[in-house]
């Protein structure tokens, strides 16, 4: 449910948690599947780059690095602020906009299989929802060059941080169909086709679209066509429930200059642009399958990866496919995947174009207007560049994937 941002990352949702806390490292364990740990010394590497997330700011984090030479785990930080216990191995977090890369999945699923078309009019499926619909089309939803603008644009309907949060979000239930009225009211950013823009009401009536082709809601599709299927056995899609299964970090959010924990929240009001729940190691399989074309045939999952560029203010390169982004890291390490924010959690996904080789990466930090947020950003941006662009002797080496 992020909006896009001038930074590195896109996200403006706040992302809270506390003040700084002490780095708490865990070492690697040796993964499922058969894939062996990391050396020791490249392990290091990586644990000091995420002990340095912790020690800019950030009171939590947790990565999952996997690769040819084997796969890294690891965490620093604290599960709840004050406290002493370390944020847990594998715990769930909220995925925020990552939840965009299972919802186009699910759309060009549904294309592959003649039941859409891409550059069909989106009044085809939901007649009369937006105005002008008959010149808008689904690519264009996807790759959010439809012009229509954020609903979180509203913001006295929908605030995302402060009191005014908790008043009006926290535990309230927004339907879908709210959302996507919401974002269809307010002006244009540009005519569709014209220009590019970041927006959850794309995705919102993305998932809309899916419920009225399958007759099904967005979230029973993914989970019967993606979770299931991958053993994604830690990954929800919640739709109004409130609370994280399973063993988790705590997300905060700054209220009146105190930290509230705002674990437990009502995720509809992300819908599916940004309510789902995950770990680190169940988005590297997903990224892993999606990647390798075990979800979506080869002409599709090409159609996924034609970009647009992100302009101004992305990082370096990076270009918008269909629910996917791609981004050329200085070693010419070019990496595809998603990031997403919603309050409390922030995370990014990031792999090579065949899925072999990536990160999954999960913080809580109190907010973007912390002043810590830059130095902890960098510190994540290293985190990545560490995981796709040195060797175990700390030496750079430049693949072309």
């Amino acid at each position: 449910m992020d909006a896009r941002a001038k930074a590195r990352w896109r996200t403006v949702t706040v992302w809270a948690a506390c003040l700084a806390a002490l780095a708490v490292p865990i070492t690697s364990a040796r993964a499922a599947g058969g894939r062996a740990p990391v050396s020791s010394a490249r392990g290091e590497r990586l644990q000091r780059s995420l002990d340095a997330v912790t020690a800019a700011g950030a009171v939590g984090a947790q990565a999952e690095v996997v690769g040819t030479d084997g796969r890294w785990r690891g965490v620093s930080g604290h599960a709840r602020l004050g406290g002493a216990e370390p944020v847990p191995r594998q715990g769930r977090f909220r995925i925020g906009s990552i939840t965009k890369s299972f919802t186009a999945t699910v759309l060009l699923q549904l294309a592959a299989q003649g039941r859409v078309g891409l550059d069909d009019p989106v009044e085809r499926y939901l007649p009369g929802l937006v105005p002008g619909g008959q010149h808008i089309t689904l690519r264009q939803l996807l790759n959010h060059t439809s012009g229509i603008a954020d609903y979180l644009d509203d913001t006295e309907t929908y605030p995302i941080a402060g009191r005014p949060f908790l008043e009006k979000v926290r535990f309230h239930t927004f339907p879908a169909g709210q959302l996507a009225r919401s974002g269809a009211a307010l002006p244009r950013y540009f005519p569709p086709g014209e220009g590019w823009h970041y927006s959850n009401t794309n995705y919102v009536l993305a998932g809309l679209i899916i419920e009225k082709v399958t007759g099904r809601p967005w979230h029973d599709e993914v989970t019967r066509r993606i979770v299931r299927p991958l053993g994604l056995h830690d990954t929800t899609v919640p739709y109004h429930d409130p609370g994280i299964p399973g063993p988790h970090a705590h997300g905060y959010m700054e209220i009146d200059g105190r930290a509230v924990d705002i674990t437990r929240m009502n995720p509809s009001i992300a819908g599916p642009a940004g309510a789902m729940i995950s770990t680190t190691g169940d988005l590297d399989r997903f990224y892993a399958a999606l990647l390798g074309g075990r979800l979506l045939p080869a002409r599709w999952l090409a159609e996924m990866e034609r970009t647009v560029p992100i302009p101004d203010g992305g990082p370096a390169g990076a270009a918008d496919g269909l629910g996917i982004d791609s981004m050329r890291l200085p070693c010419g390490v070019t990496v595809w995947g998603y990031d997403g924010g919603i309050v409390g959690y922030g995370s990014q996904s990031l792999h090579t174009v065949d899925g072999r080789r990536g990160i999954t990466l999960s913080v809580t930090l109190r907010d973007l207007s912390d002043p810590h947020t830059p130095q902890i950003l960098d510190a994540l941006q290293s985190t990545v560049d560490t995981a796709f662009c040195g060797t175990a002797d700390g030496v750079p080496h430049r693949v072309h994937p």
